[in-house]
């Protein structure tokens, strides 16, 4: 496992607990984040055109939000389409943050820790991942591999990235895994992919 401390517990980096604002479909969500976490300061570009770039999901379908972080994208995806919602993290410091976090913006939502799907038993009918890029390639194609497995029937994987880490082989490795794969945004380095569970 990579000493990187996005995805490993340090009791050393909860200083400078901060709360920060995000508006989305004319709703404000706000989140607890600290020094431990990525994008601690905002909710990041990348995490925003993702969100904005999904279509609205079906009401009461299920989403996964697969290394959740401090829960953004969850959380803005079941609050405004109404979701069923499951959230993990390699990060025990960030699965509590998104605790926090789901009830401090109205959200139910299971929470756990996990090492990529390692405890996650169920299907899904879109599962949602802004990758770990700093954690290296294999854990992200891991986390596309077995997403395929977690999946219902024309379930969706949405997945943001970046060219410069990589967006075209991500593309070749998403193909591979769901023999398709759409690029639904293509702008400025920053890819939104989505893939079809069709098997």
């Amino acid at each position: 496992m990579m000493n990187n401390h996005y995805f490993i517990e340090n009791e050393s980096l909860k200083s400078q607990t901060r709360i920060i604002n995000y508006e989305f479909g004319g709703k404000s969500f706000k989140f607890k984040t600290h020094d431990g976490v990525f994008s601690k300061e905002h909710v990041d570009h990348a995490t925003d055109i993702l969100l904005n770039t999904i279509p609205p999901l079906e009401e009461n379908s299920t989403l996964l939000d697969m290394g959740c972080g401090y829960g953004s994208i969850g959380i803005v995806l079941a609050k405004s389409y109404n979701l069923t919602l499951t959230q993990c993290d390699i990060n025990p410091a960030t699965v509590e943050l998104t605790r926090y976090n789901s009830k401090l913006n109205g959200v139910t939502s299971n929470i756990f820790v996990s090492d990529c799907f390692e405890n996650v038993s169920e299907r899904f009918d879109t599962i949602v991942i802004n990758p770990p890029i700093h954690a290296g390639k294999a854990v992200t194609y891991e986390m596309y591999e077995k997403s395929l497995k977690h999946l219902t029937l024309n379930g969706k994987l949405y997945v943001v990235t970046f060219k410069k880490h990589g967006a075209e082989s991500t593309i070749t490795k998403l193909r591979n895994v769901f023999n398709n794969c759409e690029t639904i945004y293509k702008k400025k380095g920053i890819y939104v992919l989505e893939c079809i569970m069709m098997q």
